[in-house]
């Protein structure tokens, strides 16, 4: 338990919103269960810190078994005996969609406590983190009056059809890269499809989630239909995962931690979707545009500080227009602005946490060791911060563990291929499968290995283009299931046939 009080008017240096001050100044964070705010049963709380200058943004409740449990049964009365899973869908659609106005009323807000607490710049925090959010729930409020079952051919002797239910109380567990946007991505179809919930923000960065809790509960949702654990993965995620009341899990994170995950379900087979790793392979044709081709490709791997599930981190590039590539690509790279998120000329700012600042450093000199040749950066930053250089490393081949292993940095390797063939030979060797890019101007071409690669979502001259309309998840080891778009509702629902004689 953390003694010291946190300084948060040095740790929140140039925010500019005087509501992300209040809300961190207003004390220690409590747990929301049952519609309330409530201090952990153990007392104890933890230090959430702003990465960019390693000081304390605030302490927040750490909340375990027993507060899990708590959860759990506000969650399951709020299902069975609430009024939630029994509401009519146009109800259901305006708490949505009332979730999406406030998020956008909070904007400005919203974003700040997120460069604050996670590090990345708040334009991006502010155009893609919080503007996606309110538009994800915003999207499937617009489903709550659309899912349907079904009538079913049958005999004239029997009415044959399909309802499709809630499945019940799910627990949530997302990742800290982009803790809003992925609190968003689980809570709008869950609560769309009529279930009652158990989030749980990742440990790095807990502020906007419990914010984004203040709104639900200013929506006036009934109480226990979100409640919000904060905590450790030992304790706060290992007990959701467990629990032999919670009838699904999903989860956004590391295939490590997804595999735990999958095993701790077995207790009461609950359902389990996973969102995890990439190590996506971006190829690069000798016709691409590379006026578009070289900033995309550097976006794809240094947006959100290339702490990105999906970030195109293996850049395969035809022989014979490789070093011209690395060239730009270098060149692009080196003009990036590091800095702390809240100044607006930042384009990359640092790492989430001292335990990732040493993980990407400790690849920067593995790569150096495997032969791969440092074009740009390769090491940290000076001074205080999580800090790592937008990194480019040429001459890498596809065997190197800077190329099999998800860094989840600011890292880039650009590998040489032969042609068609052995691109997408290449792009396919690896045990992930979330993302995929192809660069060229022939459309037949651009089609034919959009199908050959196993990714989940393949981009063609662009990257990291997503919308709630369109569904995301991977193959191999990136796990399974889908989020957003439709298909995100067959995670959260149940499919019941009722036959009726005549």
């Amino acid at each position: 338990m953390a003694a010291a009080t946190p300084s948060v008017e040095s740790a929140g240096n140039r925010a500019r919103s005087s509501a992300a001050l209040d809300f961190l100044k207003a004390g220690p964070k409590k747990l929301l269960i049952g519609g309330k705010w409530v201090a952990a049963k153990s007392g104890k709380t933890f230090e959430t810190l702003n990465p960019a200058t390693e000081e304390v943004l605030g302490l927040v409740g750490e909340g375990d078994k027993a507060d899990v449990d708590e959860a759990v049964k506000a969650a399951r009365k709020a299902f069975e005996e609430g009024q939630w899973s029994k509401i009519g869908p146009h109800q259901r659609a305006r708490y949505l969609f009332k979730i999406a106005d406030l998020i956008e009323q909070h904007a400005d807000e919203l974003a700040e406590l997120e460069t604050l607490d996670n590090g990345k710049a708040k334009t991006q925090a502010l155009a893609i983190d919080v503007a996606g959010a309110a538009e994800t729930f915003r999207y499937y409020g617009g489903w709550c009056s659309k899912i349907y079952g079904e009538t079913n051919p049958s005999d004239p002797s029997m009415f044959n059809y399909t309802l499709r239910e809630p499945v019940g109380v799910c627990g949530q567990i997302i990742p800290w890269n982009f803790p809003l946007l992925m609190a968003s991505w689980k809570l709008g179809p869950a609560l769309a499809c009529g279930n009652t919930v158990i989030l749980k923000p990742a440990e790095q960065t807990p502020i906007t989630a419990l914010r984004l809790g203040e709104l639900i509960l200013e929506a006036e949702l009934p109480d226990g239909v979100v409640n919000i654990i904060t905590g450790f993965g030992p304790g706060a995620g290992s007990s959701i995962s467990e629990h032999p009341d919670i009838d699904k899990v999903a989860f956004t994170g590391s295939a490590e931690v997804g595999k735990i995950i999958l095993k701790a379900s077995a207790g009461n087979l609950k359902r389990v979707s996973l969102e995890l790793g990439g190590k996506s392979p971006n190829i690069i044709f000798p016709d691409a545009d590379l006026e578009q081709a070289v900033p995309g490709s550097m976006m794809g791997v240094f947006f959100n500080s290339g702490q990105v599930c999906c970030a195109g981190t293996r850049i395969f590039v035809q022989k014979e227009v490789y070093e011209k590539f690395n060239e730009q690509l270098t060149k692009f790279s080196a003009g990036m602005t590091m800095g702390d998120g809240l100044d607006p000329k930042t384009m990359m700012g640092p790492l989430v946490s001292k335990e990732q600042f040493d993980k990407v450093k400790g690849y920067l000199e593995l790569g150096k060791k495997e032969g791969a040749r440092v074009t740009v950066g390769g090491e940290a930053g000076s001074g205080k911060g999580y800090f790592v250089k937008p990194t480019v490393f040429a001459d890498v081949n596809n065997n190197m563990r800077i190329a099999r292993e998800e860094i989840f940095g600011p890292v880039a390797a650009t590998i040489p291929f032969k042609d068609e063939n052995d691109a997408v030979l290449q792009g396919n060797d690896t045990t992930y499968g979330l993302a995929a890019a192809v660069w060229t101007r022939d459309v037949g071409r651009a089609h034919k290995v959009a199908r050959a690669l196993k990714a989940g979502t393949v981009w063609v001259n662009c990257y990291n283009m997503l919308d709630p309309i369109s569904p995301f998840g991977g193959y191999k080891q990136s796990g399974f299931g889908r989020e957003l778009g439709r298909h995100a509702l067959e995670l959260y629902t149940n499919i019941k046939s009722v036959y009726v004689k005549l």
